[in-house]
């Protein structure tokens, strides 16, 4: 019997031998690429992952950051900014847009707690939790000027050349646009992200939509859906999601549009990411009349221990004390 091709090559050289043929599979956030491919006229299969950033020690992290070099802007908006950066050299000799940075600068408390590995608890937010101390939470959140960074947005002040789409619907009451989440490279389809921040300003989140909202949900639905394909005619509506998040990182509604072949990471999770289908069709069970609200359920999510819901909120709750301002 003849002995298999690839005991008579040296491992090393099969990778340099691999002619690729087409991508198999993306994930792990775009990080690992599944190649199929053939190695002297037999297929085979080569997966490539990115290796872990390395962080011993902060020597390592300061080596990191000298690296980074070929630094291109993509956009900023108040606080936030993002980039493409070099690491490195590709196979050619140049190099290698390989990085996608986010700055939040300055950052405040929230930003670190919010980007700190923590424990999460789940818990239970009854309609007079939410109306006794989230509700008052959210308003001193909008009040500490949060929203800036939308509202130049909306109001046409930054980042217009990032705007995908804008429809005015019939007015201010639909109006909306659609621009690329910070984190996606704007380039990877399977990994593709964008962000439909509605004009209104009455909503702040899932807990303000009532049942007389359904058609205009259902109208941004369709609208979001059929813009997202006409500017990316590689995708078709049934491989997009749409879903909004609660708790959300900011007090606007906004709803989230991505790709469903995209891994999903904490942000897609269950506690976290309520699916927009799934929320119309709620509203529309709801008993009551068209001022039947999100406001009346009780809905179960994930928090962080150092988040200010938790600290201040749920963790007093849960001891049986009384938490601030009440």
């Amino acid at each position: 019997m003849e002995a298999n091709n690839s005991n008579k090559v040296a491992p090393e050289a099969l990778i340099s031998k691999f002619e690729v043929t087409k991508l198999l599979k993306q994930d792990q956030n775009g990080r690992r690429i599944v190649l199929l491919g053939s190695i002297d006229g037999q297929q085979g299969i080569l997966t490539a992952e990115r290796t872990a950033f390395a962080t011993e020690s902060l020597a390592v992290l300061k080596a990191f950051h000298s690296s980074i070099t070929r630094v291109n802007n993509l956009g900023d908006n108040d606080i936030y900014r993002w980039y493409l950066a070099s690491s490195g050299i590709d196979a050619d000799g140049h190099p290698s847009h390989d990085l996608k940075l986010n700055v939040i600068w300055p950052c405040t408390e929230q930003h670190i707690k919010k980007y700190s590995d923590q424990v999460l608890r789940m818990v239970n937010e009854t309609p007079e939790i939410y109306r006794d101390y989230v509700r008052p939470y959210m308003q001193a959140k909008r009040e500490e000027g949060r929203l800036n960074w939308v509202f130049n947005i909306l109001e046409g002040r930054t980042e217009q050349e990032d705007v995908l789409l804008r429809d005015d619907g019939h007015g201010a009451e639909n109006a909306f646009l659609v621009l690329p989440d910070l984190n996606w490279d704007r380039k990877t389809l399977g990994s593709l992200h964008l962000l439909a921040l509605v004009q209104r300003r009455d909503i702040w989140s899932l807990r303000d939509l009532k049942k007389k909202h359904v058609p205009w949900l259902k109208y941004l639905r369709k609208r979001v859906l059929e813009g997202t394909v006409k500017m990316y005619p590689g995708l078709e509506e049934d491989q997009l999601k749409l879903y909004v998040h609660y708790q959300p990182t900011y007090y606007h509604f906004h709803i989230h549009v991505v790709n469903v072949m995209l891994e999903a990471g904490a942000t897609q999770a269950t506690g976290k990411a309520f699916g927009l289908e799934n929320l119309i069709s709620q509203l529309e069970t709801l008993s009551g009349d068209e001022e039947a609200s999100m406001a009346d359920v009780s809905l179960a999510y994930y928090l962080g221990e150092a988040s200010e819901l938790w600290t201040d909120i749920y963790a007093p709750l849960k001891r049986g004390e009384k938490t601030a301002g009440k």
